[in-house]
């Protein structure tokens, strides 16, 4: 488990965001926010896939007139998104919103900052200033010579003073950026510097594929940096796709495990078992656990038996055989007809020893 940035605690509706607290996973639609059937239909499709905040956007009336009605069927905290209009942020609080977006450097004058800090503050709702590259102020710009991480950090301070200057502390702040190295910097400036939590996302990441790549990138080294407090993958396409892509960030960096971990050879021809297919097979039988367990499958013994032994479950197969290990110690031989079924054996033991641990 990586060591988490010390945070205070910020209240997102029925969510706890802080180092205290579990990284939550977050989207945003993509609907007319207008069209509130359509907009519920993928809150629904994001929440199932398991998505704790939502976002939606708010950048008109219409959109602000649909939000009652989409705060009372969603099932997780809403968050709404504002550019531009302060009085679309004080609609959206006055809708009924868990939390509201705003970005500083396009919203307008400190007064209207105040504002929506102020309405936030007397509804008991969270707020996000949400630092990007793209809308530096322009003194900022021209003080640093372009959107440096330099001058996010100092846009996000500065509107971090405002905000505790009216005595309001649950707020989060996002720093974010299309280029990876400007997000890491920005955060890692932030952090440094700061106690406020964190949302991370690396912005307009692309497609699924390479998108996913740049996304885990950036937030996976922040991650094992132990910074971050809610996080976002920015994928061009259906925004449910994004989440698993965020669970496995997470499971990777060792921050939040809610599934099975498996560990494979590569393919090598060293492999003396038909991995593909035992793993194929692996995945189906685990389909829809939770449990925080590792689980290695090894075709060879150049690594197998080592690396089987370092997980909570694990099996180095070879020569149509594989030697069976659960926490580091050989439980028995099987063979390799029998090797999913027997590791699904371990795992449900490791299982029962797991909760009555946990539970005593």
């Amino acid at each position: 488990m990586t060591n988490r940035r010390k945070t205070r605690t910020v209240t997102v509706g029925t969510a706890q965001v802080g180092s205290l607290h579990p990284i939550l996973v977050q989207s945003m639609t993509c609907t007319d926010t207008a069209d509130v059937a359509a907009t519920v239909q993928q809150i629904e499709s994001l929440v199932e896939a398991g998505c704790e905040l939502v976002r939606v956007t708010v950048n008109h009336d219409k959109a602000a007139d649909a939000l009652p009605e989409i705060r009372a069927a969603c099932p997780v905290p809403l968050i709404a998104d504002i550019h531009f209009t302060h009085r679309l942020a004080l609609r959206s609080i006055e809708a009924g919103v868990d939390k509201v977006r705003i970005n500083p450097g396009n919203i307008g004058s400190e007064a209207r900052v105040r504002e929506v800090v102020e309405a936030a503050k007397n509804a008991g709702i969270a707020l996000r200033i949400g630092v990007n590259s793209g809308s530096v102020e322009k003194d900022l710009l021209e003080k640093y010579g372009y959107p440096s991480a330099e001058a996010m950090v100092e846009s996000a301070e500065r509107h971090c003073a405002t905000v505790e200057s009216m005595d309001f502390t649950n707020y989060v702040v996002s720093l974010k950026s299309t280029d990876t190295q400007t997000v890491l910097k920005a955060n890692r400036l932030f952090a440094a510097k700061n106690d406020v939590p964190l949302h991370l996302g690396v912005t307009e990441a692309g497609r699924p594929g390479y998108g996913s790549l740049k996304s885990a990138a950036g937030l996976g080294a922040l991650l094992l940096d132990g910074i971050g407090d809610t996080i976002r993958v920015s994928l061009t396409g259906d925004p449910a796709l994004e989440i698993p892509v965020a669970f496995d960030i997470l499971k990777a960096t060792g921050s939040r495990v809610m599934s099975p971990e498996l560990i494979s050879c590569p393919t090598c021809g060293r492999i003396e078992i038909d991995l593909e297919d035992l793993m194929t097979r692996l995945e189906e039988k685990l389909d829809g656990e939770t449990m925080p367990i590792k689980i290695a499958v090894l075709g060879c013994v150049v690594n197998g038996p080592g690396e089987a032994q370092e997980a909570d479950i694990g099996i180095a197969g070879g020569g149509g055989k594989g030697i069976l290990y659960r926490n580091g110690k050989q439980v028995r031989v099987v063979p390799e007809s029998e090797m999913v079924d027997a590791l699904y054996e371990e795992v449900l033991a490791w299982k029962s020893e797991h909760d009555a641990i946990h539970s005593s």
